[in-house]
């Protein structure tokens, strides 16, 4: 049987978690407080992912020259650096607007990259 040792980052308690695997499926996950640590701990195992957030160039703004942006949902953890890459040239039109999608599908990922704020 297979142990894996995390730490929880779905709160600021910070839960040791412990997930027990045996053939790659998980047994049992001990450790966590809430459920939403339970849930991160079973997925972090078996498929990891994460939420990028990144800044991309503004034009046709005096006042602002970058807009924050993220990823809608979380994208697994082996397209971060691919996403990250997909943003190192992205300039956008002001007026952006909360919401408004930067990127559509992210390498490949299908999940957007939306503005976080406005510009």
């Amino acid at each position: 049987m297979e142990k894996r040792e995390l730490t929880c980052i779905q709160c600021p308690m910070g839960c040791a978690i412990t997930v027990e695997m045996e053939n790659g499926e998980v047994v049992n996950i001990s450790g966590y407080t809430c459920n939403r640590g339970k849930i991160y701990a079973g997925k972090e195992v078996t498929n990891p992912t994460r939420t990028v957030t990144s800044s991309v160039r503004v034009t046709g703004s005096a006042a602002e020259q970058m807009v924050s942006v993220k990823t809608k949902t979380d994208i697994p953890k082996d397209k971060v650096f691919a996403c990250v890459k997909a943003l190192k040239g992205v300039t956008v039109q002001a007026p952006v607007r909360i919401g408004d999608v930067v990127v559509h599908d992210v390498a490949g990922t299908g999940v957007d990259v939306v503005a976080t704020r406005n510009a």
